[in-house]
């Protein structure tokens, strides 16, 4: 399937396979070091590091990020609390969520993994672009990700 861009044809099938094996390839590599080095998984990192920075984020909050659906967040938010990492708060403002937090081991541990993410995928990016494409590359998935978020394409129905 091909597609005419201003800047000449592009196989669109062919950039959807190395889009999506291209991130499998990473989220893999980057799982294996934060499984050895850190005891957790790449899923676990994302939202330990949301939560962090998103201080008083509700489980919704946390599946409207990663497109995925409410239940499966939930029950990644039990994880991390059945490790001690994180914990549901009552939220003043409705009473049918939580806000959720860190602990202090569950900020510990996220600052510590963000050190290996960081400098494994600084390693798997780098060694593969050159210093002229990664921004271009970095800018183009970031204009795609955002047309997609701001028209909600691909979040759960469930």
């Amino acid at each position: 399937m091909e597609y005419t861009s201003p800047g000449g044809p592009v196989d669109l099938s062919a950039f959807f396979a190395d889009l999506v094996r291209c991130e499998t390839r990473l989220y893999n590599a980057l799982n294996d070091r934060l499984r050895a080095q850190h005891g957790i998984v790449t899923s676990q990192f994302e939202f330990l590091r949301f939560l962090r920075d998103h201080p008083g984020a509700r489980v919704a909050d946390l599946a409207a990020e990663f497109a995925i659906g409410i239940g499966a967040t939930s029950k990644g938010v039990d994880r991390l609390e059945k490790q001690g990492w994180a914990v549901r708060q009552p939220n003043p403002a409705d009473r049918r969520s939580s806000l959720l937090a860190l602990t202090e081991d569950g900020t510990r541990l996220v600052d510590a993994a963000e050190e290996t993410f960081a400098a494994g995928l600084a390693e798997l990016v780098g060694g593969a672009l050159d210093g002229a494409s990664a921004p271009a590359v970095a800018e183009a998935l970031g204009r795609l990700r955002a047309a997609l978020e701001r028209d909600g394409t691909g979040m759960p129905t469930g």
